[in-house]
């Protein structure tokens, strides 16, 4: 297995958010995570890609924002 796996602490300091953040959003399902014997566990690769879907997100967003001249 490739990548390395992420505690819920290490995941908010890399998204400079509080850990109820990503404890609520792993919970609901909007952040890739999973877990071990009841504590939350991600893995790099799955952030990292999700971090870039986000931005594309964002990114969509503001094209659709952006008037027609």
């Amino acid at each position: 297995m490739t990548g390395s796996i992420l505690t819920l602490p290490e995941v908010a300091v890399m998204l400079k958010v509080a850990e109820k953040t990503v404890y609520t959003m792993a919970q609901k399902g909007q952040i890739p995570a999973f877990k071990v014997r009841g504590q939350w566990r991600f893995k790099q690769d799955d952030i990292d890609r999700w971090i870039d879907e986000q931005k594309a997100v964002v990114k969509g967003n503001a094209a659709k924002d952006t008037p027609n001249v």
